[in-house]
């Protein structure tokens, strides 16, 4: 896809550095004059604005660690510190929280245009599963670093999902052990969180190397799902995607920087002002909201199957929710890639959206009256979708017709005439 390196180092140091370590090459290669589809839109720059909330959040996370305390017993007043008497402590603070909750709104559109635009199909299959562990180790990150604060809701938060993992037969203890550090959430917990919470983002930076990698050696896909077929159909990253991404980074840091300076605990839980009390439940246990999809399904099963009591089925359930995910690229049988040409795709992809927030708003809600059995539905659905509809619809739905190229669906959306030669023909029959 990239092609041989155009690159040509100036004179100097420069010359020097490429002989030996041509770093500058790889970034001119995979930043400046890499091909990118001519007709890539906004739904794209969602890739470009993660890389920034990564560094965002480790550099924050940094600079935090350098004065928090991981010890239970003045945890909570060690955050107070940071936001009373650290320089700028009160910036950095709110900075981490909420950019935590943007990263994860960023990767829910990057995971949701990847379902859309087929992503993860051939040859692209390794680029999919990458990306879906960098999820994992998000939502690993985010939890531990939730209970860093050992506020009401950080603390219990902690207690009810790490007791999950008792429901897994034999293994199960063992592992609520060692995250626990002991048989309750104390002062050992809050170290192996802490220690976990700084690795983690690490790894996700590793992983992200690899996904980018991969990227550029499967190529980027596009709106229309048809693979670059010349170099008509591509323009170089720089300046075409990267004005674009720059443009959409913008608009999202503003949004971002509104919530930081007028709203910095909209998205928070007020219980988590109120330092953690074990011997005091707070009247509801909710994670931060963007878990509330996951918890809706693992409070959904509230009945056995079979030998598998309610608990362990929950707890299946919500990991099941992730790992399914791994298997989108041969659970799709459709030859199309792109939702846009697959009319009857179309439909049932915004109402797994509409499901997806759905079940948020149910995981916000009581685990009772309604809630459980409407929970049970849309986990229904979930399931239904990928392991159903996904493989069925992909044999017996007709897609609409495919343009010939990239090139040819821009000239057409553009009044081109379809093709160069489509236009010249229109314009010879006007003459």
């Amino acid at each position: 896809m990239s092609g041989h390196s155009t690159y040509v180092p100036s004179k100097g140091i420069m010359q020097w550095l490429d002989a030996r370590l041509p770093l500058p090459r790889l970034m001119y290669d995979s930043f400046v004059a890499y091909p990118v589809p001519r007709n890539l839109n906004y739904a794209y720059t969602f890739g470009g604005i993660l890389a920034i909330f990564l560094v965002l959040q480790i550099l924050t996370g940094v600079v935090l660690a350098m004065h928090y305390a991981a010890n239970s017993a003045i945890a909570f007043d060690s955050v107070e510190k940071i936001m009373r008497d650290v320089n700028w402590g009160w910036l950095l603070r709110y900075m981490h929280a909420n950019g935590a909750s943007f990263f994860f709104i960023a990767v829910y559109v990057h995971i949701f245009r990847g379902l859309y635009y087929g992503s993860y199909k051939a040859p692209r299959e390794v680029l999919w599963i990458l990306g879906v562990i960098i999820f994992l180790l998000m939502m690993a990150t985010a939890f531990m670093g939730y209970v860093l604060p050992w506020g009401q809701m950080s603390f219990w938060g902690a207690t009810v999902i790490t007791n999950f993992f008792t429901a897994f037969p034999l293994i199960g203890d063992p592992i609520h052990a060692l995250l626990l550090g002991g048989f309750a959430v104390d002062n050992a917990t809050l170290n192996r969180f802490f220690s976990l919470h700084y690795l983690l983002p690490f790894m996700i930076a590793g992983v992200v190397v690899l996904h980018v990698w991969a990227l550029h050696v499967t190529g980027q896909t596009n709106p229309t799902g048809v693979e670059v077929k010349s170099s008509k159909d591509t323009v170089p990253f720089t300046p075409h995607a990267t004005i674009k991404d720059g443009f959409a980074m913008a608009v999202f840091l503003i949004v971002f920087a509104y919530m930081v300076f007028y709203l910095p605990n909209y998205l928070g839980h007020a219980d988590n002002y109120i330092e953690a009390n074990p011997l005091k439940t707070p009247a509801h246990i909710v994670p931060e909201w963007y878990f509330l999809p996951f918890y809706a399904m693992l409070r959904a099963i509230t009945f056995n199957i079979g030998p598998i009591d309610s608990k362990l089925g929950g707890v299946l359930v919500m990991f099941g929710s992730i790992l399914v995910l791994f298997f989108v690229p041969w659970l799709d049988t459709s030859r199309i890639r792109s939702t846009a040409f697959r009319p009857l795709y179309k439909i049932f992809f915004w109402i797994l959206v509409a499901d997806c927030i759905f079940l948020g708003w149910l995981g916000s809600q009581p685990a009772e009256g309604i809630y459980p059995a409407l929970a049970l539905v849309g986990t229904i659905y979930y399931f239904s979708h990928f392991l159903i509809l996904l493989p069925v619809l992909g044999l017996i739905e007709t897609p609409l017709k495919l343009p010939g190229s990239i090139t040819e669906a821009v000239l057409a959306k553009h009044g081109g005439g379809g093709t160069p030669s489509g236009a010249a023909a229109k314009a010879e029959t006007r003459g």
